[in-house]
């Protein structure tokens, strides 16, 4: 058996760890006791050797990832550990009504820090798996973690991929990471999303393969579809514009600056609807659109990609996020809808509701706000972990 590295804690830099919170970064070590290399079991103590938690050590800032906090202190970090750990996490989709529901077969299985599996993402889609790991120390663990995968999932299981190259260092992924099929073959994956139809491209497609964390701010979107001209801007698969369309949209604009994200949109608007005429698709980049577009909306949708994945870029992201709804709110007609979204995780709420705040302010438009959106549960929040809470929107009502 490996006998895990012991890491002891500078004086006065448990504070952290002591209030769960799952991070240990490098500057916090006092010392350490054994060989280190990425991917190893690790125990963390404090300065007068109590033992305050146990999860695998990599060399990066984030040192350790916590996996266990006392009294909880596994002996090893095998198979068995990681089946308990992703059986907890599908039980949660059961209770939360997602796992082996018949309306909604796509959802996250596992969301890193909210399921005490820092650094680990899964998501389902109809029987695939896609596993994204960010931390080259959990990565070290991924045939485990597919071997606990097929026991949990037993004969409903049809594939599953590592997808991690894009969300682990550069210096690490070039040499030993590829994008790879573990088990099975994921060839073309049909999902449904609260009965929707939606066509997955887990190989090429973003992230994992598609944005699950929008569902419940989509099945929002159909209260105030009905009736009116919608712009569904950053659409990627077209998500917002399906359950528009369903909604009773009379038209339907599909906004992305990807050709690749447009053909998949039209593929799953023709899924869902055949022949559309009220569905149409603009390959364009979304601020150049909005400045120079002559249309008028009476609901736009603004979800981007993250602005700052980094303190330092914070500021620049907040200018970035004021000058797109700025323009957003000039396209809107009086009496009109704004759903505008954040996933930058340096970008807290407050931030964020300043920031459009500005927009409305600077366009000279009054606006209220009708709701505060988060992310859906599968994506739950670890409260001793708030860094968790990513992705923050807000419905307006633009007058």
């Amino acid at each position: 058996m490996q006998i895990p590295l012991k890491i002891v804690l500078q004086p006065g830099k448990d504070g952290a760890i002591r209030r769960f919170h799952p991070w240990v970064f490098s500057g916090a070590i006092k010392k350490i006791h054994g060989n280190a290399a990425d991917g190893m079991h690790a125990e963390v103590f404090s300065h007068h050797d109590d033992y305050l938690g146990a999860g695998i050590y990599q060399d990066a800032t984030i040192a350790v990832r916590i996996l266990a906090f006392p009294p909880s202190r596994p002996e090893r970090l095998d198979e068995a550990f990681w089946q308990k750990k992703i059986e907890k996490a599908y039980q949660l989709r059961k209770t939360i009504g997602l796992a082996e529901s018949e309306q909604t077969n796509v959802y996250r299985l596992v969301h890193g820090e909210g399921d005490y599996l820092p650094g680990l993402i899964i998501d389902h889609y109809n029987g695939h798996l896609v596993i994204q790991a960010h931390a080259t120390g959990i990565h070290a663990y991924i045939g485990q973690i597919a071997n606990a995968l097929k026991i949990v999932y037993g004969n409903d299981l049809k594939s599953i991929t590592d997808k991690s190259r894009d969300t682990l260092p550069d210096a690490y992924w070039q040499n030993k990471v590829f994008d790879a099929e573990i088990y099975g073959k994921p060839e073309k994956v049909a999902v449904l999303e609260y009965g929707y139809k939606f066509l997955i491209d887990i190989e090429k497609g973003q992230k994992t393969g598609f944005f699950i964390d929008q569902r419940e701010n989509r099945k929002l979107l159909a209260h105030y579809a009905s009736g009116k001209k919608v712009l569904n801007t950053f659409c990627y698969s077209g998500g917002f514009s399906v359950y528009g369309l369903h909604a009773g949209a009379t038209e339907m604009h599909s906004l992305d600056s990807s050709a690749k994200a447009m053909e998949l949109t039209e593929r799953n608007i023709e899924l869902n609807f055949g022949n559309e005429p009220r569905h149409r698709t603009i390959t364009q980049d979304t601020m150049q659109y909005l400045k120079r577009t002559e249309e008028s909306y009476d609901l736009i949708i603004l979800d981007p990609p993250a602005y700052a994945k980094h303190t330092h870029a914070r500021h620049n992201a907040l200018q970035g996020y004021k000058r797109l709804n700025l323009e957003a709110i000039k396209r809107i007609k009086p009496g009109g809808i704004l759903f505008t979204f954040s996933c930058s995780q340096v970008v807290d709420m407050p931030l964020f509701r300043g920031t459009v705040l500005a927009a409305a302010i600077e366009a000279g438009r009054s606006a209220r706000i009708l709701h505060q959106m988060t992310q859906p549960t599968d994506h739950p929040v670890n409260i001793f972990h708030p860094e968790g809470e990513y992705l923050k929107g807000l419905v307006l009502l633009v007058e």
